[in-house]
């Protein structure tokens, strides 16, 4: 993992749900110190062997050494042989950005050096320890007019404390004389490159693969979820807060949701590298969409009813709880259309999560010519418990009905009691309606993550109107 990788991951692992005029966000992400610290650590092996491409170029001059003359020196076919940076952190700086320091470093360069002095002429190799380099980096966070991420250097600086100059040959000891010359150019030298190859990274490398991170993931024909950065990241001092939009939104006419994320207030949790709030507005603009699409519909015929089953569907099975459908309708096959009222919404409490959708069912009788003869028109006040987790960067889900309350709204085929239906709509919602919606939210929806990450160590908390995932991050 290089720097730009390590960077692109800290950025994109850092929200919260801070006081914007943009409203408060859908989706929301926590990068604390622990995760820096692990994005930092990846940085810096390939920050190490960024400064090794480091060009120096040769230089010369000339030096008086009094009633000797004048001595003519040049050093040329410098390479950094060694880079050693042993110290090193990250930290927030609240409102401003992200400070990046290096202290302790060590770089050794290896190279020729040329004399002449009178008819003298002499050559050498020379080694140079640069010891005790400091690097200091302001890193400022922000969004673009998309809401993608940016990330641009504000400062850099960076200072050398001593530079040691070790000669071979044999007129090594009249270099020694104007070795402060030497060390005093070099160290220059080696301060103004430093700076550049850094900020150069970062504007050349990290800041576009921040722009390829996508805002929009696209789930469906139907739907797309708004990962889009809300406003610039709000810095802590314990960690990094970034606002994103997380709402659904129907790819074909995007409409705005009649409704407004609540507010979300994270607990200082910091054991984990990354916390991820995720709102219920997000899964509750999820079922907008799908009922605005007309998407929320699904028909049961008896060919989805598995063959053991004793309660089939047809006429002859419901005849038994309501004899005027076999003898208006012998022996046919039945469809039930199961439709939404409403969008469903899902309620997110501590240590609960439920849904109460309000649905429809449409009893028809298959006529032998295909067409459909109503029967009865139910209304279903539903009660269902949901379950969530994350599986391979997806948060995934599952519904459990706990009870049903069935009214009768129209009846085509006379009067009768809807508490006899009981058992056989509790059966198909059960056995054959969730199972299908289960296996649909298995697929999950993605969470905001740059490629090669991969997230362990889950837990999963709910508070009021949001989940709280917290996770380790590695890079693979």
């Amino acid at each position: 993992m290089n720097i730009a990788y390590g960077l692109t991951f800290l950025f994109s692992m850092a929200a919260f749900v801070g006081a914007t005029d943009t409203g408060n966000p859908g989706f929301v992400v926590r990068l604390t110190q622990k995760g820096l610290d692990y994005a930092l650590q990846e940085g810096m092996i390939v920050l190490q062997q960024q400064l090794f491409q480091i060009q120096l170029p040769d230089f010369s001059g000339t030096y008086d050494v009094g009633v000797l003359g004048k001595v003519k020196y040049r050093f040329s076919s410098m390479t950094i042989s060694s880079v050693q940076l042993p110290s090193y952190q990250v930290i927030p700086v609240p409102d401003k950005g992200l400070k990046l320091s290096i202290s302790g470093a060590f770089i050794q360069v290896d190279g020729r050096w040329d004399v002449r002095y009178s008819f003298i002429h002499e050559d050498g190799s020379f080694n140079i320890k640069v010891l005790g380099i400091s690097i200091s980096v302001g890193l400022i966070l922000g969004s673009d007019e998309s809401g993608r991420p940016t990330i641009a250097p504000s400062d850099c600086s960076c200072h050398i404390s001593n530079v040691e100059v070790h000669m071979s040959g044999t007129i090594g000891w009249l270099v020694d004389l104007f070795h402060n010359n030497v060390e005093s150019e070099l160290r220059q030298s080696m301060e103004n490159k430093i700076c550049p190859e850094v900020t150069q990274s970062i504007s050349s490398k990290l800041l576009p693969l921040l722009q390829t991170l996508p805002v929009t993931t696209k789930i469906d024909q139907i739907s797309a979820i708004d990962y889009s950065l809300t406003g610039p990241p709000s810095v802590m001092a314990n960690w990094i807060d970034v606002l994103l939009k997380g709402e659904f939104f129907d790819i074909s006419h995007r409409t705005t949701p009649p409704f407004s994320p609540p507010v979300m207030s994270l607990p200082p949790e910091q054991d984990l590298m990354v916390y991820f709030a995720v709102s219920e507005y997000l899964f509750n603009t999820a079922g907008f969409v799908y009922q605005d699409a007309g998407a929320l519909v699904f028909n049961l015929t008896d060919d989805m009813i598995p063959k053991e089953s004793s309660m089939h569907l047809n006429t002859s099975s419901f005849g038994i709880l309501i004899p005027s459908i076999s003898k208006m309708y012998p022996n046919m096959l039945m469809k039930l259309k199961i439709s939404t009222a409403s969008a469903p919404a899902l309620n997110i409490k501590p240590g609960n999560l439920t849904l109460s959708p309000v649905g429809n069912i449409q009893a028809y009788a298959i006529l032998p010519n295909s067409s459909l003869a109503p029967l009865f028109l139910l209304q279903l006040n539903t009660n269902v418990l949901a379950k969530v987790a994350v599986n391979s960067g997806k948060i995934v889900g599952s519904l459990e009905l706990d009870k049903v309350e069935i009214q009768l709204v129209q009846s085509d085929v006379g009067p009768f009691s809807v508490s006899v239906l009981s058992i056989a709509v509790n059966y198909y919602v059960s056995a054959t309606l969730l199972p299908r919606v289960n296996e649909i939210l298995k697929n999950g929806y993605p969470l905001p993550l740059i490629e090669h990450i991969q997230l362990t160590d889950f837990v999963i908390q709910t508070y009021e109107h949001y989940l709280l995932f917290g996770a380790n991050a590695h890079y693979e």
